[in-house]
Parts: C-alpha cells; structure tokens; sequence
C-alpha cells in the first residue's frame, strides 16, 4: 500500500523535491532501459520538471482518481486497481485496493476492509521512509533526470521523462518513467520498472485541485468502520 502511496505523491510532487539547489546532482552512472547510461541530470528534464513543480506548487490541496495496473512479465498477469486521494499539506487519505490510509502528518491509520482492522502507527520521519509529507524532500539528492523524447497520442504531446536511482542497490525498482502533458504541464502517468520485471503504472483519470477539505477526513473516525478491530503498532 505505502507503494501506491509513493508512486502517485511522486506524479504530484517529485518536481518539488529536485529543484531547491541550483546544480543538478553528479553521480556515477545508472543504466536505463535503452542501455545508456545516466551521467547526470540533463537540462532538459530539469526545465519540463520545473514546469510541473511550478504549477502544483500553487495548490493547496488535491483530490484525484487514479488506475493502478501492476504488470508481471513472468506469468503475463495483469491487475488492475482504481483508487482516489486526498492530499492537504502534510495529511493524505488514499483509498485503493481495499483498503485507506488515513494520515494526519502526525499518525498514519490503515484500514484492511477484508480483516476489518485497523493499525496505528506514528509517522515515520526518518530519511528512508517515503510518504506524501516528505516527498518534497526526500529525492533532492537521489534521483538523475533525462529527458527521453516526445510521444503523441490522440492529438496531444506528452514529454517522457525517466528518473533513475543515484543509489540503485538501496531501491526496489530501477526507474520510473513520467508522461507529461506538454501543453498543461500536467503528470499524466508515473511508470515504475522493478527489479523482479514487474511494473507498476499509475494513471491520474481526474484531477480536482484546491478543493474544499475537512481535516476531519485526515483522521481514523470508528464510527466510520463499525465494529473494525483497532492494533496499535506505536
């Protein structure tokens, strides 16, 4: 769950995270799927990305639905799940797969609807967790950015942009691709290729910025998971 969580903060918010320094990040380098390697962040991908950070840096908050499909080569399977989430500062709910992950920046409440329980945990802070609230932050020093061409579906031009792992024996996966509206700035799709072959895509099918949220929703309500049985990890 706290993938999906990733994946789709990063089609929101990775822009944010990347351009805070002035110079782009030098590291040894990471291959990519087309066998080149990633030498360093090109210009390019920093400008397009800047573009992006620029517009969802105005939003206050963000309501979207996504299709998540999760592709594994080895057995051809294919599974497809939607979900939608709520995203305020540093409070979130998700709702995908049977399940929500409800967090306050303070708290993080998951509900499993097929065991009817919940687990409470405190938020993690350290720099190896990965939520909405430090997305912002925690890739500034760990990705390179290419800019690997344009694509043109139905009419529209898309930018594909590949971010790849300074570290990638400390990641699951070796790359993510993000499909990008040329003309909104707009994230349409995040694409994570994994190292076990699968790969996870996330596509954003509407998206509603500044809209009008309660906190209440950021958190556990029981009285909103009738008789659910409450684990308390903290």
């Amino acid at each position: 769950m706290r993938f999906f969580i990733f994946v789709f903060a990063f089609t929101i918010a990775c822009c944010n995270a990347a351009f805070s320094q002035k110079k782009a990040p030098i590291a040894t380098a990471a291959p990519t799927l087309s066998g080149q390697p990633v030498q360093q962040t090109d210009k390019e991908a920093q400008e397009i990305l800047k573009g992006v950070s620029a517009k969802y840096k105005s939003y206050k908050s963000v309501k979207a639905t996504f299709i998540v499909t999760i592709e594994n080569p080895d057995d051809k399977s294919k599974d497809v799940q939607k979900g939608t989430i709520y995203l305020k500062g540093n409070k979130y709910k998700v709702n995908v797969a049977g399940q929500d992950v409800i967090s306050d920046g303070k708290t993080v409440w998951t509900y499993v609807k097929d065991g009817n329980e919940v687990q409470i945990n405190n938020v993690k802070n350290d720099e190896n967790s990965i939520t909405p609230s430090n997305i912002f932050t925690i890739y500034e020093k760990g990705f390179l950015f290419k800019f690997a061409g344009d694509q043109t579906t139905n009419g529209m031009v898309y930018q594909l942009v590949e971010l790849v792992p300074v570290d990638p024996k400390k990641k699951n996966f070796f790359k993510i691709k993000l499909t990008i509206n040329k003309n909104d700035k707009f994230i349409t799709a995040a694409k994570v290729f994994n190292k076990n072959g699968s790969i996870h895509t996330i596509a954003l099918d509407k998206f509603t910025p500044d809209v009008m949220t309660e906190d209440s929703i950021f958190t556990f309500s029981a009285a909103s998971y009738p008789g659910a049985e409450v684990i308390d990890l903290r």
